[in-house]
């Protein structure tokens, strides 16, 4: 019995181990928003490591869509949690979000010496054509298992031109849950109509560092908890929030200190929410960035929490798989649409072309780690600017 318990903690220990490297590689590799965490994180935990299967991804990936805060951020959560139970689930979410914190806190104090946020776009012009190759190797994985019959492949297109319309994701997601849930209704129906007796049927510029306005610590605190806890959508939804309590209400920031902060959690690796971390650190100092990171991220580790025990159950209920696969169509839809408007800005010239068109062979052909290709895309664009 001794024996057999010391081989479960060693177990344990070694799982978590590997959840917590995993999700460190992430958080400093990670670049690109949302869907290019997401085709990373289902490069390691699917392809590389077979924590989960492609359904079970994907199942999680559709549950995640559907609670609000940092989707990517989230499942990774999901996966640590089900790697290596309640400390994976710990572990895994602040590995992942400490690198890109730290990496935005250093930027915060440059900006705040200096007035200016380094050139770390080099990097990202590099990077960017990369993330393509990923994002479109984990649609073209996860497309061939959701999208596999004539309604949801017309279900897919129609959310993706929804989605560059301009209609919200959570309307698109779940619109497409209840049309496969309506069509799977609807065709045991026809079924039954063709087997039942006809008689049975029916039918202004602040300087940088400074406010306008007195800063409470408590109420940072509370704004971002409250931001983490109701926000879904892109970046731009974050901006569109931060700038309604920071800027109009609290008058703690300019528009160009917060245009400023959104676009530093774009060009760093790891969620974009770390944005609050840049904040924080502008209005309230250490402090400040330690309290707005807590908060805008605390939210994700208990919706996780709450949710986490729904994705087994959901595939018993034919009712409910149902709503799940329209869930994951929409959800395999919406990483295209990003990929289509992450292409039109990041393929500029031959170079970027030519490094997308590299990463998806040196991906689907030759299986290479896309780390190595973010470091090699990272460094040529780098190099490319210094020449």
């Amino acid at each position: 019995m001794r024996t057999s318990l010391a081989e479960t903690d060693s177990e344990q220990g070694g799982h978590l181990t590997e959840v917590a490297l995993v999700a460190l590689k992430l958080g400093c590799l990670a670049f690109g928003g949302p869907a290019a965490h997401i085709a990373m994180l289902r490069e390691e935990v699917v392809v590389r490591r077979h924590w989960l299967s492609e359904q079970e991804f994907l199942d999680l990936l559709g549950i995640t869509n559907l609670i609000p805060g940092p989707n990517s951020t989230e499942m990774v959560i999901q996966c640590s949690y089900r790697r290596a139970g309640w400390p994976g689930l710990l572990v895994g979410g602040i590995l992942f979000i400490f690198p890109a914190a730290a990496i935005v806190l250093v930027l915060a104090w440059l900006y705040v010496r200096w007035g200016t946020v380094p050139a770390a776009i080099w990097l990202l012009e590099g990077v960017k054509p990369v993330l393509l190759a990923i994002i479109g190797q984990a649609i073209w994985s996860l497309g061939k298992l959701a999208i596999r019959r004539t309604i949801r492949i017309v279900l897919a297109l129609l959310v993706f031109l929804l989605y560059l319309a301009g209609v919200h994701e959570l309307l698109l997601l779940a619109g497409a849950a209840l049309a496969m849930l309506v069509f799977r209704i609807g065709r045991r129906r026809a079924e039954s109509f063709a087997l039942a007796p006809v008689g049975a049927l029916a039918t202004s510029t602040v300087p940088v560092g400074s406010a306008s306005a007195p800063v409470s610590l408590l109420e940072l605190f509370l704004t971002l908890l409250k931001i983490g806890s109701v926000l879904y959508g892109s970046g731009y939804v974050l901006l569109a929030f931060l700038r309604r309590d920071f800027v109009e209400r609290l008058a703690w920031l300019t528009d160009q200190q917060l245009l400023d902060a959104i676009a530093v959690g774009q060009v760093t690796p790891g969620p974009v929410f770390t944005t609050a971390t840049f904040i924080g650190y502008l209005v309230a100092g250490l402090p400040g960035a330690l309290l707005a990171t807590i908060a805008i991220f605390l939210p994700a580790f208990v919706f996780v929490a709450v949710v986490r025990p729904v994705a087994p159950r959901l595939r018993r209920s034919s009712w409910l798989a149902s709503l799940l696969d329209g869930l994951n169509v929409a959800a395999v839809a919406l990483m295209a649409g990003v990929l289509w408007e992450l292409g039109r800005t990041a393929i500029g010239d031959p170079l970027s072309g030519f490094l997308a068109i590299g990463a998806l062979v040196a991906l689907l052909r030759f299986k290479v780690n896309s780390a190595w290709l973010i470091i090699a895309g990272g460094a040529i664009g780098v190099a490319t600017r210094l020449v």
